[in-house]
This record gives C-alpha cells, structure tokens and sequence, in this order.
C-alpha cells in the first residue's frame, strides 16, 4: 500500500515525524512529493500511488486519470473545492477532508485580521477597540462557532446566520440567531465569512448584501475569494470610504483594490488560515489516521462525494 503526500506547500517536519510512524505502524509505503513546480511531477508520482494526502494542491480530472490504483484522496483542510469531486466518484476514488482540524487557527487568524483592521493596520493613528461592536457570523461551522467564542472573550455582542444548523444549538451557546444573509449583514459592523465555495455561494457576497452594512463596517473573509463578486467590491469601496475588506485569499484583482483602496483593504501574502504549527500537525495527523481507518475499516466518516 503506497500513500502519497503531495504539497506544494509542504507539511512541517514535525508533522511529518508524526504522520510517518502511522503508516509505519499500519506497513503502508509513504513518499512524499514536495514544494514541486510542474504537474507533470504529480502526474508521475500518483500514478502508483493507492492513496493521497494533499492540502491546496489542485487534483484535477487529469490527475485522477492519471492515478491507477488510487482508492482515496484526503485533502488536509477543512474546504475541498481543489478536488474534481465528479471525477473521483466517476473512478469510485473515495475524498475526504479533515474538518476541525484547522479550526482555531483559522479562527484566531480572523479576530486578528479584525483587530488589524480596527486599529488603522498599525499606522500609528488612533483606532477603535472590538469591545462593544456587533459581529455576525456567516456560517456557523467548526470555525464560526470558535469565532464566536473569541469574539465572545473580547466582548463583542455575536450574532450568526446560517440555515444548516438548528436555530437553538446557537442560541444555546449565547449567539443571537438572524434568519438570512440580509437581517445579519444589516445589523453588524463586522462579518466574519466561513461559507464554501460552490455554485449558490460564488459571488453570492455582493454589492446588494454588502452595503446594507452600517456605517464603518468591515468584512473579513478566511472562507474563499470566489464568494465575494470583486467588481460590486470595488463599486462598493468607490462610494464607501468607510468600508474595509480584509482577508487571508488575495482577490484576483488584488493589485486594482490596494492601489485604489490601500487604506481599506489588506490580503495577506499567502492563505493564512492554516498556517500554524498546531494546524499544520492536527491535519496532517488526521488525514493519516483516516487512511488508515478507511484502508483497514472501510470507514468513511469523513468522506465529502457521493
């Protein structure tokens, strides 16, 4: 049994050392393919490989087709949208993610966006603090509920809209509960995006939802670039001076909103989310052990296509 570990950014060392004696242990054969720079080197090392750990790495129809024995595909992470879901399912290629596993660090990384923001991104002028404002959470999954439980130590008055969960398993954890997108983009000066990219959520943050926002508002987004149409974004900031964006995936017109916009928005250099040395380790370890589980148990807990 092969696992191959392909990243293009590569799992730290110490995650590593963790995630080798699991396959050790279970007899399974690892290679890792690192920090590579063409597909075609992806192409050569999953063409064996029986499964697969990656992180942000694209698998695509092409590769899958290129992996001969490949029985499961786990995308260490949270999101799966790199990963051809009908081409997989089309080949009976099982695709799992790791949910929760990089949660906090996600979660911290956004109150701290919100923090960066508040404070005029350190430019030496006064700021404004998080204690008291309204935050609304769009999503309340893994990341949303830890969001509010930060925001919540900060003082912050937390609110959520998301139509998956129960109504009161959020009120039960003392975040008031706003019945759509509208009522909680209207009633927030900060909203801390967590929704998926798929084909109801890409472009769904528009110029519409976003400007029923108050006064001074900022939106941060640690979820996906494609949920935000970036030409209402720019319409919006245009006639807002009082808007900020902020965010760990830089926009694809990125270069057009900092040159228009420098005092409004900031994208970190790389996504951010993830990139802690707990994160990096929690996932990775987790997406071994659900190679294992599946490989010897057949479990598919975590399993994401049909």
């Amino acid at each position: 049994m092969k696992v191959l570990i392909a990243t293009e950014k590569p799992f730290a060392p110490a995650a590593i050392e963790q995630i080798k004696p699991i396959f050790d242990k279970a007899g399974y054969e690892l290679e890792l393919l690192e920090k590579y720079t063409d597909k075609s080197q992806l192409l050569e090392k999953v063409a064996d490989a029986d499964a697969l750990i990656i992180r942000s790495d694209k698998i695509t129809k092409e590769v899958i087709e290129a992996a001969n024995n490949l029985k499961i595909v786990v995308r260490a992470g949270a999101g799966y949208d790199n990963v051809d879901l009908n081409a997989a399912t089309e080949k009976g290629i099982v695709v799992m993610n790791t949910p929760g596993q990089n949660s906090n660090a996600v979660a911290e990384l956004a109150l701290g966006l919100m923090v960066y923001m508040a404070r005029g991104m350190f430019n030496g002028k006064p700021g404004t603090e998080l204690k008291g404002k309204t935050l609304g959470i769009h999503a309340y999954g893994n990341v949303g509920r830890l969001v509010a439980k930060i925001a919540k130590g900060f003082g912050m008055q937390v609110s959520a809209f998301d139509p998956f969960i129960p109504k009161e398993k959020i009120e039960d954890e003392g975040v008031k509960v706003y019945e759509s997108a509208e009522e909680l983009y209207s009633n927030n000066q900060y909203v801390s995006l967590h929704i998926p990219a798929n084909e109801k959520t890409k472009n769904s943050i528009n110029y519409e939802l976003l400007n029923k926002m108050p006064n001074g508002a900022t939106l941060v987004n640690t979820a996906r670039k494609e949920v935000v149409d970036e030409n209402d974004l720019v319409k919006l900031l245009n006639e807002r001076t009082d808007f900020k964006y902020v965010s760990d995936i830089a926009p694809t017109n990125a270069d057009e909103l900092l040159g228009k916009f420098p005092a409004q928005c900031f994208f970190t250099p790389k996504k951010m989310g993830a990139q802690t040395a707990e994160a990096n380790i929690n996932a990775g370890v987790a997406a071994a052990n659900q190679i294992v589980n599946f490989i010897e148990n057949g479990d598919i807990t975590f399993k994401v296509n049909r």
